[in-house]
C-alpha cells in the first residue's frame, strides 16, 4: 500500500493527541465537492465539540482534486491528503484511510455530498451504546429507481440472505466503525461493501440507523450496473470466508467425496455388465462420466488439503487467533495459580 500512495502530511510531524474521530473520505473526481464537503464536516463536528480528523483519500483524480486537497492540507490543521499514483478503486482507497487514522472511532462518508456530515453524531452516539458497527440506512434514497434503487433492493436481500447480516442498504458508505474491529480487516478486491459482513465474522455488534440523502449536486454517478458482476463474486468471496476460513476441507472435502463416491458407484456397475454380463462398455457416455467424476473428486480431496495447509500457514504466519473474545469477566478475589 505505501507504494501506491505519497503522503501529504506525515505521522511524526502532525499532533494526533486526543482524536476521537477519523473521517475517512474517498475522492475521485470531486473538485466541486471537496470545499463544502471538508468544511460542513469541520462544522458539525466543532460545533459538537468533538475532537476529529479528516482524511482525504484522492484515488488517481484528473479533474484537480488532488491539486485542491494539497492546497487545503497545506492550511488546514485537521485535514490529511492521501494521494494515490493512480486509480486503484474504493477499496484501497478506503484501506489506505484505516491504515493512517488515528481515532478511536473511525468514519467513512463518500465525497460527493449525498451524505450528510450532520448524521455523523448520530452514528457516534449509536456507536456508543455498545456496537461495534453502526451502519447508515439511505431511507429516503435520491437516485434513479429503475438503474439504481431496484438493483439496490436485489443486491442488498441476497447479500443479506449469504451473509446472515441483514442491513437495509449495504451500499451506503456512511458507516461508524469502532478501531479495534476494523484492525482486524485485511481489505482486497472490492471488498468495501461488505465491510458489515466482514465485520460479523470477526463477531461485531452491528446496526443501522436511517440517515440523510442528498442528490448528487455535481459531476455524475461513478456507478451502474456494470459492477454487477463484481458484487456477486466478492459475494462469493464473504460466503467462503464466512463458512469455512478455518475448514475449508469441509466444502472441497465434501464435494470430492461426493463425486468420487459416485464415480466409483459408476464404475462398480460398468464393471459388472463388462465383467458379469459380457456387455461392452466402450461406447457408453456413462464411461467417461464415471472416470471424470472420479478424477474430479480426486482433484477436489487434494484441493482441500491444499486449502488446509494454506489457511494453518496464513493463521500461523501472522500468529492469527480463530477466535475473537469481546471481554473476559472474573471475580475481585480470583487467584490465578502458577503450575
Amino acid at each position: 500500500m505505501s507504494e501506491a500512495l505519497t503522503l501529504l502530511k506525515y505521522k511524526d510531524n502532525y499532533n494526533y493527541s486526543g482524536v476521537y474521530l477519523s473521517i475517512i473520505v474517498p475522492i475521485f473526481n470531486e473538485v466541486d465537492s471537496l470545499p463544502v464537503l471538508i468544511n460542513t464536516i469541520a462544522n458539525v463536528l466543532t460545533n459538537h465539540q468533538l475532537s476529529y480528523e479528516i482524511i482525504c483519500v484522492d484515488d488517481g483524480s484528473q479533474d484537480g482534486s488532488s491539486e485542491l486537497l494539497e492546497e487545503l492540507a497545506k492550511s488546514r490543521h485537521d485535514l490529511v491528503a492521501i494521494i494515490f499514483r493512480r486509480n486503484y478503486g474504493q477499496t484501497p482507497a478506503m484501506a489506505a484511510g484505516f491504515e493512517y487514522a488515528q481515532g478511536k472511532i473511525i468514519i467513512t462518508l463518500d465525497g460527493d455530498l449525498q451524505n450528510d456530515p450532520e448524521d455523523i453524531p448520530e452514528l457516534v452516539a449509536k456507536l456508543e451504546e455498545g456496537y461495534d458497527l453502526v451502519s447508515g440506512w439511505r431511507k429516503h434514497r435520491q437516485d434513479h429507481r429503475l438503474t439504481r434503487l431496484l438493483p439496490s433492493k436485489i443486491a442488498n436481500w441476497i447479500i443479506g440472505r449469504v451473509t446472515g447480516v441483514e442491513l437495509h442498504d449495504y451500499g451506503c458508505s456512511l458507516k461508524a466503525y469502532r478501531r479495534e474491529v476494523l484492525s482486524d480487516m485485511n481489505l482486497y478486491g472490492e471488498l468495501h461493501r461488505f465491510l458489515p459482513a466482514l465485520a460479523y465474522i470477526e463477531g461485531a455488534k452491528i446496526t443501522e440507523i436511517p440517515v440523510r440523502h442528498h442528490a448528487r449536486r455535481y459531476g455524475h454517478s461513478k456507478y451502474g450496473l456494470g459492477r454487477t458482476f463484481r458484487v456477486l463474486m466478492d459475494l462469493l468471496t464473504i460466503f467462503f470466508l464466512k463458512k469455512f476460513l478455518t475448514r475449508p476441507m469441509h466444502i472441497f472435502g465434501l464435494g470430492g467425496f461426493i463425486l468420487l463416491i459416485t464415480g466409483l458407484l459408476m464404475g462398480t456397475y460398468l464393471t459388472f455388465l463388462k465383467l458379469i454380463l459380457g456387455l461392452s462398455i466402450g461406447n457408453r457416455p456413462l464411461l467417461i462420466l464415471a472416470v471424470l467424476l472420479i478424477l474430479t473428486g480426486i482433484q477436489l480431496l487434494i484441493s482441500g488439503l491444499l486449502a488446509e495447509l494454506i489457511m494453518r500457514t496464513y493463521h500461523e504466519s501472522q500468529k492469527r487467533p480463530i477466535y475473537r473474545v469481546r471481554h473476559i469477566v472474573k471475580s475481585s478475589s480470583y487467584t490465578q495459580l502458577n503450575a
